[in-house]
């Protein structure tokens, strides 16, 4: 297969004809997250039958040359645990891609236990992908050869793999459910998230802290983020959440003290440490009475369910996870412990009461509806 870098709009001109031929394209992104203070978009790899195109999202703004061949609901656009990309490239380019065929999400549904693309290359087509450079830094530049030959090596393989995957999807008769499956993540992976206006107390063991630990932890939280900002690296390769949470609970009394602790350079200590001590300084002046309570973390934030709505939100968990063995999936999957939470808060009445609950999907009621509807009328 031929490898193509498209690094200037020059060179984007020609193949956006050559893009819109195809009847399905492979794709995948990289980015910069795991290195650089944002997640931004570094490359956009794409696969047709005898070409693969590396376009540098950095080097020149893409959306021109991707948006027509990736929202054509006619073309199949076939991808690999879509949904963090698919934000990725709403956000960053304002490309909603549509016509989507998941081989992550389908590999799910046929219960498959190892749902990698390395795995499931190895198991279907005897194809085996190196590691070398899972977590590279995206956003350096010049990419070297063998970078860009590991991103085209990501979609080169993807249509064979889907082609097996629809015919085994087809056999079992859970295509209708995949297809459900890959129009919500269209609809749904791309919506923003509201900011978090308090993100220091969704630290693991946040909310454990005394309050004016608490308020320090916050003051620490700006204080890392300011400094990832401005050296444009990942806040946890400055500090990583356990070290603020005993900066918080212990904190330094000087700079010498500060660079000696665990988990943190000396030489930030050196060049940061006092901004880090105006932070503290600050917290430390608030009074008891105005800092404000840690928050439950997110994904506990909903109020507790009264005794009865449990014990039926426990027998639903039970019978999801009896009807997941018989289907040999994760129950997770089959329905996660949030939609459980959902479904009864709504208490529906019917299946089509129960297919409007938030998250619910047409395949689910179809699987499991019945039990679930037996189960909050008992």
């Amino acid at each position: 297969m031929n490898v193509h870098l498209i690094a200037d709009e020059h060179a984007a001109r020609p193949v956006a004809q050559r893009l819109a031929s195809p009847a399905r394209l492979a794709l995948d992104c990289e980015a910069a997250g795991y290195h650089r203070y944002s997640d931004r978009l570094c490359l956009v790899q794409l696969s047709g039958p005898r070409d693969t195109w590396l376009v540098d999202a950095l080097a020149f703004d893409a959306s021109d040359l991707l948006r027509s061949p990736l929202e054509d609901p006619g073309r199949e656009i076939i991808m690999h645990g879509a949904s963090y990309d698919l934000r990725l490239l709403s956000r960053d380019l304002g490309i909603r891609v549509r016509g989507l065929f998941d081989t992550q999400v389908a590999a799910a549904l046929l219960g498959e236990s190892a749902l990698g693309l390395s795995a499931l290359l190895e198991r279907f087509l005897g194809v085996h992908l190196p590691k070398k450079y899972q977590r590279a830094d995206w956003a350096m530049r010049p990419l070297p050869a063998d970078m860009l030959e590991y991103a085209a090596a990501d979609t080169r393989h993807l249509s064979a793999l889907a082609d097996i995957l629809r015919a085994r999807l087809e056999k079992m008769g859970r295509f209708a459910w995949a297809s459900e499956e890959f129009r919500w993540l269209e609809r749904t992976a791309s919506r923003r998230e509201d900011p978090d206006p308090d993100p220091a107390t969704n630290m693991k063991n946040a909310r454990h802290l005394a309050p004016r630990a608490l308020q320090r932890l916050r003051a620490l939280w700006t204080w890392r983020d300011e400094v990832a900002r401005r050296r444009d690296r990942a806040p946890f390769r400055v500090a990583g959440d356990n070290v603020l949470l005993q900066l918080a609970e212990s904190p330094p009394r000087s700079i010498g003290e500060l660079g000696r602790r665990r988990g943190l350079s000396p030489v930030l200590a050196r060049t940061d440490g006092g901004r880090l001590f105006e932070h503290l300084d600050h917290a430390e002046s608030i009074p008891e009475s105005r800092i404000a309570a840690g928050r439950r973390r997110r994904e506990g934030s909903f109020p507790r369910l009264l005794p009865e709505a449990e014990e039926r939100a426990g027998r639903l968990r039970a019978a999801r996870v009896r009807r997941a063995r018989e289907l040999g999936l994760d129950p997770g999957l089959l329905l996660p412990n949030k939609t459980i939470l959902q479904i009864v808060r709504a208490d529906p009445s019917s299946p089509e009461e129960l297919a409007r609950v938030p998250q619910v999907r047409a395949w689910q009621v179809e699987v499991l509806g019945h039990l679930a509807l037996d189960i909050l009328r008992a």
